[in-house]
């Protein structure tokens, strides 16, 4: 009976996921890595759940998803919001900030990964209106974070918050807030300085 009740409990994760990921407009490819359920599957819930409730507001998106890591430093703005969900992942414990770099404290296809996944977006859903981060993006991003070939995060030569760092860019920017590359037009010519690992928020 308990094995019983635990898989129930496991599948009905499982699911709740599923429709928290078609909410926030999650391709269905990206829903399967997540919660394993197949094409189908995730079809007809959209259809059971979805189309005939939330249609409006909830759109499905084709194609592949999006991989261009220069989307994030397309302007200052988009770059400030970028920062504050990557901030997200470290407190939510997706990443964790070592002297090495970030490490990933996530594994895609857990549903407890996939739950904290949706709490960092919603959480950064309810920091801006309108946002600049499709869901997509911002899986991308944790995955980019993660891999630290392109991206990381460290601290601005200006003000010492976070920001992210184009870790392909020949120069140096600044965070969202304080504006656009250090010693562009201001005749400002700073370095920013080696940042401290930001740590989790959790025990890694």
């Amino acid at each position: 009976m308990r094995v019983s009740d635990d898989r129930y409990t496991r599948d009905r994760q499982r699911l709740d996921l599923a429709l928290r990921l078609i909410r926030h407009e999650a391709r269905t490819f990206t829903i399967r890595e997540w919660t394993g359920l197949s094409d189908d599957r995730i079809r007809k819930l959209y259809r059971s759940y979805v189309m005939n409730h939330d249609a409006a507001h909830v759109s499905r998106h084709r194609g592949k998803s999006p991989r261009q890591a220069a989307f994030f430093f397309r302007n200052a703005e988009l770059n400030f919001q970028s920062a504050q969900l990557a901030s997200l992942y470290v407190i939510y414990g997706l990443v964790c900030g070592t002297h090495a770099g970030l490490e990933p404290r996530y594994r895609v296809g857990s549903l407890e990964s996939g739950a904290l996944l949706c709490q960092a977006y919603e959480a950064y859903l309810d920091l801006h209106a309108p946002v600049g981060i499709s869901f997509e993006h911002a899986w991308f991003l944790l995955l980019a974070l993660a891999r630290r070939e392109e991206i990381g995060i460290s601290r601005c030569a200006r003000c010492g918050g976070v920001r992210l760092h184009d870790l392909l860019a020949d120069h140096r920017i600044a965070c969202g807030t304080c504006g656009p590359a250090a010693g562009v037009g201001a005749g400002v010519a700073r370095t920013a300085a080696p940042a401290p690992a930001i740590g989790c928020a959790a025990p890694c």
